[in-house]
């Protein structure tokens, strides 16, 4: 690993940022200045005056999203600031380009005041076709997107969140296939409420899930409890899980399960819990570097499909996956917006990559780099914002 570290440093110090700005348009004579800048910019500029639709037809802002982030919870390292968050913002904007061909900047901002944020963004969002938020500390960033949601017409997306949710479901589909469970039958067991967990248990509700649940690091959520709740997302989940209002450890709720989705904290759960679990059970530990609980000995204790966020065990969790071609799907229609069964349909999309008859244990999500992903998630999300008329491209 520490090769890979070195490496990685070594390699930034010689690019000096990995993303450049180039041209489409030629510039090599008075002509082509004409063309490009004064005089003839003037008529796109009169064009998009006269309506402001035509801004897709005459700029980049059909195919651009701008990468935003504060430094306050930056991968695994926490609360670095901007400055330090800006490599990782460049390297999700390599991702875009290569993965969805969808042009993005990064962009990092001086400050983690919410209704600051929010008011920067409304200010940059005339200049793009949508907006990934990136590395925002929990519950900040759930407030930051809504709020976006409701007062932009660009799709507001915030990966941390929802790209997980999509992958996540995307292999519990294939995961159902394989073991032969219905969402309807499932007790899926949580561990981690943040931002990514707090989406994953909202997408299983709305896929009709029996009874989920969730764990914080005190303990089980429980409607009984939840006005002695401070954090009001808490408040909130409270009443979407634990249908019976149980007081469980973390142990006893393993025995009930037939799913266990973690997005905490390394070596939360053992194998003798996952020996309690129901037959053929599925797990999902996302914690990264170190999951909550060992690949191989969460297989080796029963587990039937395993999955991690680590790109060196199968079944990888990674949300590239799911981002590049839902932007590009979005964009491509000029959707206003990025509703639940947009994400949905990519999760389905990315599934669906696998055909029934290929699913193994070891293979129900696919790989990143497999070519046929994002132009499947693209064409998937497109015809939903087109069907929900969040469309805005007439042909």
């Amino acid at each position: 690993m520490k090769d890979v570290f070195e490496k990685a440093l070594a390699l930034h110090k010689e690019l000096k940022g990995k993303l450049n700005v180039e041209l489409k348009a030629p510039l090599e004579s008075k002509e082509d200045l004409s063309l490009v800048y004064s005089p003839g910019v003037a008529e796109p500029c009169r064009a998009i005056a006269d309506d402001k639709e035509a801004v897709y037809d005459y700029t980049w802002k059909g195919n651009s999203v701008a990468v935003i982030s504060d430094g306050s919870a930056v991968l695994g390292l926490g609360n670095i600031g901007p400055e330090a968050a800006l490599p990782v913002m460049e390297g999700k904007c390599c991702l875009f380009k290569r993965f969805g061909e969808v042009n993005a900047i990064p962009l990092v901002l001086d400050t983690q005041d919410t209704e600051e944020i929010i008011k920067t963004v409304k200010l940059l969002a005339p200049g793009l076709g949508g907006i990934n938020l990136e590395d925002i500390s929990s519950p900040r960033c759930i407030e930051i997107e809504t709020r976006l949601k409701e007062e932009l017409d660009i799709p507001v997306f915030h990966d941390d969140q929802h790209g997980t949710t999509i992958v996540v479901i995307a292999g519990l589909i294939n995961a159902l296939t394989l073991v032969g469970k219905k969402w309807e039958d499932l007790t899926v067991v949580m561990s981690g409420l943040g931002a990514a967990g707090s989406s994953i248990l909202r997408m299983l509700n709305k896929l009709g899930v029996a009874n989920i649940y969730g764990f914080r690091s005190t303990g089980i959520l429980n409607k009984k409890d939840k006005d002695s709740y401070t954090n009001p997302l808490y408040k909130e989940l409270a009443e979407e899980t634990n249908k019976d209002a149980e007081d469980l450890t973390l142990e006893e709720a393993m025995a009930k399960a037939d799913v266990f989705i973690g997005v905490s904290v390394p070596n939360k759960i053992t194998a003798d819990m996952v020996r309690s679990m129901k037959k053929d059970p599925i797990i999902f530990a996302l914690a990264n570097p170190d999951p909550e609980i060992d690949y191989d000995v969460a297989k080796e204790a029963g587990a039937r499909v395993m999955g991690t966020g680590r790109s060196d065990y199968p079944n990888q969790v990674n949300n590239v996956l799911a981002f590049p071609g839902l932007f590009k799907g979005a964009l491509s229609v000029h959707s206003s917006a990025i509703s639940e069964e947009m994400k949905l349909a990519a999760a389905q999309a990315i599934a669906d990559i696998i055909p029934d008859e290929e699913i193994r244990e070891d293979y129900v999500i696919p790989s990143p780099f497999d070519p046929k992903v994002p132009d499947a998630v693209a064409k998937a999300v497109a015809q939903v914002a087109i069907d929900q008329g969040l469309a805005r491209k007439k042909n």
